[in-house]
């Protein structure tokens, strides 16, 4: 780059005249020098952007433990480069097929969102690199829905899914800070079971269903037949009770005739047609009435 600049140093001057020769080349001088620092000072620049932190890698010393936050930062050219990390939270879904304690298999995904412990970045970079959760996250939750699912049957992944999600963040979160990755969330996404499994579990609900009908048709057939035993027992009740009333109360059986006609009357009064009735229809006939009493005294 040198070279290059004072061979345009040298163009420029020899579009001015020879008389002017020591100008020229005082101006080519201080244009290379001002060159030669604009460039030193930007390759001893450099940045780092939000959500992002970086470290030294220096030719002599290697990694430095010193940890650069946001901002605009010095280094020496050549001589030290810097390695800038995302420290944001970002999400990775890890599937997995393993068997429960029934020995049904599973397909369960978990959901993790994890990022670099900020204080160990130039432990992260030496041991695992900047790719540390390509390295990492697939093999430990792997390892730790096995060791998880492995202590619940099938049944129980649904019904205490809450403990199980609960086992797998502690377990995940502890085996991650052993690397230097913090896990800022783990979650359980979806848990799915073989076809042989989910038609056993719907036969099962159908054979459920059908008991609990089976049960209550008998239920409903028993409170039938007890309906009908209370309404029989009322009913003969009623005749003893009417017989009791005949034989004691001659009257009895004149008053319910009375009221059988009053009814009769009174439906046929609302009709709009002119119907005639004798007293025998009406079961009003005094004459019957009166006559029975006499038959009796005699």
């Amino acid at each position: 780059m040198a070279q290059q600049a004072k061979q345009a140093a040298q163009k420029l001057g020899g579009m001015f005249p020879k008389g002017s020769g020591k100008g020229a080349g005082t101006a080519a001088g201080a244009l290379l020098t001002l060159g030669a620092l604009g460039y030193g000072v930007n390759a001893s620049l450099f940045n780092v952007d939000g959500g992002h932190r970086a470290i030294k890698y220096t030719r002599l010393f290697g990694v430095q433990n010193e940890v650069f936050n946001e901002g605009t930062h010095f280094m020496i050219p050549w001589f030290e480069t810097p390695i800038i990390y995302d420290v944001r939270a970002k999400p990775r879904n890890v599937g997995s097929l393993t068997g429960t304690k029934d020995l049904q298999m599973v397909n369960i995904t978990c959901r993790v969102l994890s990022k670099p412990r900020v204080e160990s970045l130039a432990t992260v970079y030496r041991t695992l690199g900047t790719d540390y959760d390509e390295r990492i996250l697939p093999s430990i939750v792997n390892e730790v829905l096995k060791s998880v699912v492995a202590q619940f049957t099938a049944s129980q992944l649904i019904t205490q899914r809450e403990r199980v999600s609960r086992l797998v963040r502690e377990n995940l979160v502890r085996r991650a800070l052993r690397f230097n990755i913090v896990l800022d969330d783990v979650s359980i996404t979806h848990v799915g079971f073989s076809p042989v499994f989910e038609s056993a579990v719907e036969a099962k609900q159908i054979a459920q269903q059908e008991a609990q009908r089976a049960a209550f048709v008998v239920d409903k057939a028993r409170q039938e037949k007890q309906s009908v035993i209370v309404r029989a027992q009322g009913e003969a009740k009623s005749a003893e009770l009417i017989g009791e009333a005949i034989k004691n109360k001659p009257g009895f059986l004149e008053l319910k005739r009375i009221e059988a006609a009053r009814e009769i009357a009174t439906v046929i009064s609302r009709s709009g047609n002119r119907v005639m009735l004798d007293s025998d229809t009406l079961l009003l006939n005094i004459n019957n009435a009166q006559a029975s009493p006499a038959s009796a005294k005699k």
